[in-house]
C-alpha cells in the first residue's frame, strides 16, 4: 500500500485530526518521559561542549552564507512572484529539538500552501509544482531561507530533515524509534540525504530507511561528521537523486 493510501485512511476524519493538532502543547514531547534510553548527540544536554561547538559552527557558516546569498534570494523571490500568484515564502509548522514547534521557511515551489491536517508530499511530475518550483526543488535552492531558521537556533546546518507535523504523528505510530529523530535539532542537510534518501518518502519502507540513517546520526553526531556531511552535500545536490 502506498503512503498516500495510508494517509487517506489516517486522515479519514479531518475533524478528529484537527482536534488532535489543536490539543498539542506548545512543546510536544515525542520522547517518553522517564525513558532510560539517552543519546549522546550533538544537540542533547548531556554533551554541552559539543552542543556549544556545533552551534558555533552553525553561526560561523550560516551568517556569512546568508549575507552572500541574499542577492540570489532576491532574484529567486522575484522569479517565484512572476511565475505564479501567491506568497514568495512558504511557512509550515515543523517539530524541532525535543518536539519544539517552529515555522520552517522555504521559497514557495507549489501552487498550494498546505499546513494542517492534510499535507500531501510532493511526487514526481506533481501538477502542483510551479515551473520555477521544479528548478528550485531540483537544486534545493528553495531551502536557502532555512539559514534564518539556523541563525535563530530552530535548526542546525546538519541534522534529520523535519517533516510536516501531521506526517510526524502518522509515522510515529508506524515506525519504531521514529521519535528519536527529535533528540537532535533538525537540519538543512543530513546523513540520510547524502546517502541517497533525499526527497519524498512514497512508502513506509523508504521512510524507515531514512529514519535508520537519522537515528544513526543522532547516535554518532560530531563536528567531524557534520563537516563531512556539509562537504558531501553539494555533490549530492548536483546528482539530483530523488529531487522532485
Amino acid at each position: 500500500m502506498s503512503i498516500h493510501e495510508q494517509f487517506a485512511d489516517t486522515l479519514a476524519d479531518p475533524q478528529a485530526v484537527r482536534r488532535t493538532l489543536s490539543a498539542l502543547p506548545s512543546t510536544f514531547e515525542f520522547l517518553p518521559l522517564g525513558s532510560d534510553a539517552h543519546f549522546e548527540a550533538a544537540n542533547s544536554n548531556t554533551n554541552w561542549a559539543l552542543t556549544a561547538s556545533k552551534r558555533s559552527l552553525d553561526l560561523f557558516i550560516a551568517v556569512p552564507a546568508l549575507i552572500l546569498v541574499t542577492p540570489l534570494l532576491v532574484l529567486l523571490a522575484l522569479l517565484v512572484r512572476l511565475d505564479s500568484t501567491g506568497s514568495v515564502l512558504f511557512r509550515q509548522k515543523r517539530l524541532g529539538h525535543r518536539g519544539r514547534p517552529f515555522a520552517i521557511l522555504k521559497l514557495r515551489t507549489m501552487t498550494v500552501l498546505e499546513d494542517g491536517a492534510a499535507v500531501v508530499q510532493a511526487q514526481r511530475d506533481d501538477a502542483r509544482t510551479t515551473r520555477i518550483g521544479r528548478w528550485l526543488r531540483a537544486l534545493s535552492l528553495d531551502e536557502l531561507p532555512q539559514l534564518l531558521n539556523v541563525i535563530k537556533g530552530e535548526m542546525s546546518l546538519v541534522g534529520p530533515r523535519p517533516h510536516a507535523l501531521v506526517h510526524d504523528l502518522h509515522y510515529a505510530r508506524l515506525i519504531a524509534n521514529y521519535q528519536r529523530r527529535q533528540d537532535v535539532k533538525p537540519g538543512i542537510t543530513g546523513w540520510a540525504q547524502i546517502n541517497g534518501l533525499r526527497g519524498a518518502t512514497p512508502t513506509v519502507e523508504v521512510m524507515s530507511r531514512r529514519v535508520d540513517f537519522d537515528v544513526w546520526y543522532a547516535n554518532h553526531a560530531s563536528l567531524a561528521l557534520d563537516l563531512k556531511i556539509l562537504f558531501r552535500t553539494p555533490f549530492e545536490v548536483f546528482r539530483r537523486r530523488n529531487a522532485y
